[in-house]
């Protein structure tokens, strides 16, 4: 069974950075494509950064692009969510969630593509 934790939460200032990490158990991470998302208090859970099973597409919600960037280790079976510029309504739960059934080379930011999730971890930007 295929299990993801999330870790690399916080609390950071406006303008500041945190990288997140998701470490996925039971199955390697180039079989399927991997994403996150985040949910902010009061608001649906929305797609933020996906990456491909091959490692070779990533998307980003508009919201983030040029923010933040999506990277993986296959050594460690680890997908990394680097986080710059953080701002007030980044603030939320972010998880990260496997997509067993995606193509290679295709990642989406649709949640219901998305089997398995993290138990996700807290990343609070206030200064």
């Amino acid at each position: 069974q295929l299990q993801l934790v999330e870790s690399g939460g916080g609390l950071v200032q406006p303008g500041g950075s945190l990288r997140l990490s998701c470490v996925a158990s039971g199955y390697g991470l180039h079989y399927y494509a991997i994403g996150w998302f985040r949910r902010a208090p009061g608001k649906e859970r929305e797609g933020v950064s996906c990456i491909s099973s091959n490692g070779e597409t990533t998307n980003n919600a508009d919201s983030v692009k040029g923010r933040f960037t999506i990277s993986r280790d296959i050594a460690t079976n680890t997908v990394y969510l680097q986080m710059n510029n953080l701002k007030p309504e980044d603030t939320a739960v972010y998880y990260c969630a496997a997509d067993v059934l995606a193509i290679e080379a295709v990642c989406v930011l649709d949640l219901n593509d998305y089997t398995y999730w993290g138990q996700g971890t807290q990343v609070t930007v206030s200064s």
